[in-house]
């Protein structure tokens, strides 16, 4: 397997991260999943966009510019081979000594890695997850960080309950997103979706899918749910028709025409 690390392509045998390295010692760092299709990285502008925002909120050095990251992703797939799939880049603060504040001369951890992925359309079930909740007033929320624990706790307990996913709602008890998704309702011939201010991560389909297609942003509750025609899940990897939570169907149960017509959108 080849990844791209610190600047150069290696074998993944060959790549070393320092045990000292804060994104493992205390996640300290943000990460991006793109879509390769045809050989190229899909909207990857509007990533390294959110990339920006994270590395500006938490004061992350990133080593290196857009035009150059670019390269590095088109080298990276070339060695791979890789024409349809997820490319992941992770940065991380780098090395540090004990304790929470961040070196002031950090240098950081670049890591990409590619891999084959299919295009995800199947139905979901899922539960509203019971064992945590999104904290819409941490700025976190609108970061893609390295802790993603109340994702794994959240899908650790769908999987418990015999289901695919789970959604979270926030402190104040709105739907929030699902544990790798946005959320998308129709409800009244309007598709819309939870505001940032939610709790929301500000997710790339998200955003083309709000330009491109009249949705609309609205807090949303539990109770929303029973009212939906359709409850779609979005990610840079998929779009994919929710048609059951805790056991109730949402609509008809099935995949209906608004997500029909998002997949037939090429440039989503």
């Amino acid at each position: 397997m080849t990844i791209w690390l610190n600047g150069r392509l290696m074998s993944a045998a060959e790549a070393r991260i320092d045990p000292a390295d804060r994104g493992f010692t205390l996640g300290d760092g943000l990460f991006e999943t793109i879509r390769i299709k045809d050989g190229v990285p899909r909207h990857l502008p509007l990533h390294l966009d959110r990339l920006d925002a994270g590395v500006d909120l938490l004061h992350l050095p990133l080593p290196y510019g857009a035009e150059e990251l670019a390269e590095a992703m088109a080298a990276l797939i070339e060695a791979t081979g890789i024409a349809d799939g997820v490319l992941r880049l992770t940065l991380s603060r780098g090395t540090g000594a004990r304790g929470v504040l961040p070196p002031a001369d950090a240098k950081p951890t670049l890591l990409m890695t590619a891999a084959p992925a299919a295009h995800m359309t199947t139905p979901v079930t899922a539960v509203i997850a019971r064992c945590t909740r999104r904290n819409e007033h941490s700025p976190l929320s609108r970061l893609k960080s390295l802790n993603y624990l109340d994702s794994i706790l959240a899908r650790q307990e769908a999987a418990e309950r015999g289901a695919d996913e789970a959604l979270l709602l926030n402190a104040a008890g709105r739907l929030v997103e699902s544990s790798v998704a946005n959320l998308f309702l129709l409800i009244g011939g309007r598709l819309l979706t939870p505001p940032l201010a939610d709790g929301a991560l500000p997710g790339i389909r998200r955003a083309l899918i709000l330009e491109r297609h009249g949705a609309g942003e609205e807090a949303l509750t539990p109770e929303d749910l029973a009212r939906a025609d359709e409850a779609i899940l979005t990610n840079s990897l998929g779009l994919r028709p929710l048609v059951a939570v805790d056991g109730r169907p949402v609509g008809t149960g099935s995949a209906g025409p608004v997500l029909a017509r998002l997949l037939a959108d090429a440039d989503l």
